[in-house]
């Protein structure tokens, strides 16, 4: 306990829906005897990064179904929200030696990054995206201090879906376009031309790659700005889902070589949203694909995976976000909704907030062997690896999570 100071309070707590194990409700009631936590939630350190955890409103909701909050001093002010706020509905206002120190749970948006390894222990729940197969340095450290770690990006849904990806993938994607939009102004290098419909000239083409959320918000900025949009998927499903969402007069096209080399040589802008498998060694666009491109044009990697579905992509910052190949602009910067930290903010905190909750108030244990879906987030274990795809990718052993939960 931390010097006394926190309260508990009956509200109430996510629960399992019967009979929909990968679906989390809100119940109203809080269950007689049910966990206490003490939730910590930081300040992001990342460059550029000005997004929380949680809002006021998800604070409160986490002390109502009797957890004690600790918020860094200044986490939320990025997004526009003081502490003060945060003081109003419950939380105490703490340092960072404090919030990591004497929370059990972390809850957080980013990744652990170094000056954070001092505080990872044994048995603390990292709650966050943790990319864990893109960081091994911290990777390696998790494992080391034997940390529970869940990562929103592997968390799933019965559809197979990854719903605490999704909000922040959609703001990606329009995040992608505005970028695009930006960077091909003349005065930031870009070849001058206006991505939208101009009377008298002809009017550019933007080539989204992936019609998932991500793909879709880039699409539909760019059709609203009046562009000759072409949308390249392999799921005709969802390419027919979009073209019931978008003006008919988007190319909706089946992503194979073809169509994609027609799309490189006419487009002004490329938006890649494609989730690539991290396992893949082979590129969607290879450096030599740059030359079918024309000189200035842009490509916005929203997925932003090195060496991933754009062999040229290399992450950026917000600080320094574009660089050139062969005369093509690549923009990769990895944390684009923080540039709308605000609405990232209130978004990310109302879909991941039913699960912080359950978790602190189910146990984690407990929680992951209810919930399937649940449990494919599970990254690291009290030093176990159980993330298949980062075991492949970084050479690790593997248990599963239903190994190391003697499920």
């Amino acid at each position: 306990m931390y010097n006394g100071r926190y309260k508990y309070f009956q509200g109430f707590q996510a629960l399992i829906k019967v009979g929909t194990p990968f679906a989390l409700v809100i119940d109203t009631k809080i269950s007689e005897g049910g966990n206490k936590m003490i939730i910590g939630i930081p300040k992001e350190i990342k460059p550029n990064e000005y997004r929380v955890a949680t809002t006021p409103d998800g604070v409160k909701s986490l002390v109502k179904a009797g957890h004690s909050v600790l918020v860094e001093r200044g986490a939320g002010v990025g997004s526009g929200f003081a502490d003060v706020a945060y003081e109003g509905v419950g939380a105490t206002i703490v340092s960072t030696d404090e919030v990591y120190n004497e929370a059990e749970m972390i809850y957080k948006v980013k990744e652990i990054l170094p000056p954070e390894y001092k505080y990872m222990r044994e048995d603390l729940i990292i709650f966050t995206y943790l990319h864990s197969n893109a960081n091994p340095e911290m990777t390696a450290h998790l494992l080391d201090k034997k940390v529970i770690g869940i990562s929103y990006e592997d968390i799933e849904n019965h559809k197979g879906e990854f719903p605490l990806l999704k909000p922040m993938s959609e703001l990606a994607g329009k995040g992608g376009f505005i970028a695009a939009l930006n960077y091909s102004q003349s005065v930031n290098g870009g070849q001058g031309r206006l991505l939208a419909r101009i009377h008298g000239v002809s009017t550019p083409h933007v080539t989204v790659i992936g019609a998932g959320a991500a793909g879709f918000g880039a699409a539909e900025l760019a059709v609203a700005f009046g562009n000759q949009v072409s949308i390249l998927d392999i799921d005709m499903d969802r390419l027919e889902e979009v073209k019931y969402k978008l003006q008919p007069n988007v190319e909706l096209l089946y992503s194979d070589r073809k169509n994609l080399e027609r799309c490189l040589e006419k487009t002004d802008a490329i938006v890649n949203c494609l989730l690539w498998p991290k396992t893949r060694t082979d590129h969607l666009i290879n450096k030599e694909d740059l030359k079918l491109m024309k000189e200035g044009s842009i490509i916005s990697d929203v997925s932003c995976d090195e060496g991933g579905a754009v062999e040229t992509c290399r992450a950026t910052s917000h600080d320094d976000p574009i660089y050139k190949v062969d005369g093509i602009i690549h923009y990769a910067v990895d944390n684009i909704p923080s540039a709308f930290s605000k609405t990232a903010t209130e978004t990310l905190s109302t879909i991941t907030l039913p699960y912080a909750i359950q978790l602190a108030s189910g146990g984690v244990e407990e929680t992951l062997k209810k919930n399937v879906g649940f449990r494919k987030g599970l990254s690291f274990y009290k030093g176990a690896m159980t993330l298949k795809e980062t075991s492949v990718k970084l050479s690790i052993p593997y248990q599963s999570p239903e190994e190391v939960l003697n499920i």
